[in-house]
């Protein structure tokens, strides 16, 4: 018995216009930037410093250090010892103390816990 292949072609061709994906539904679907890591706080004597984008480092702002986000980027940075969050926006480059991913200005560090301690585990997420 001979089967003719051009039976299978109407099938083929409603189960792939059954698998397309809409372009916007790619553009909605951008991985978001996680990371893990200890986070520390700025020293005092860095405040009125230049900072990598330029600005005047102020430890009043909600600003922070990381080592490869884009500056400007806002992140959502989250005490993992408290579950306390706080959004800043990089504005510099750091830490560069190994094992930190993030260093925060004291503004940011007081909101989430961080000054007794000096350092804690934290959750970044990129919300920008």
């Amino acid at each position: 018995m001979r089967i003719n292949k051009w039976l299978n072609i109407p099938a083929l061709f409603v189960l792939m216009i059954g698998c397309t994906v809409h372009p916007d539904a790619l553009a909605s679907e951008k991985s978001v930037f996680r990371q893990r890591g200890e986070a520390s706080y700025y020293a005092r004597n860095l405040h009125g410093q230049e900072t990598a984008s330029g600005e005047i480092f102020n430890n009043n702002k909600l600003v922070a250090a990381h080592k490869t986000l884009p500056l400007g980027s806002k992140v959502q940075v989250t005490n993992l010892q408290n579950n306390k969050a706080v959004t800043v926006r990089i504005n510099d480059r750091g830490p560069f103390k190994r094992g930190r991913i993030i260093d925060l200005s004291r503004a940011a560090a007081k909101k989430i816990d961080l000054l007794e301690d000096g350092t804690a585990p934290v959750r970044i997420v990129r919300i920008d």
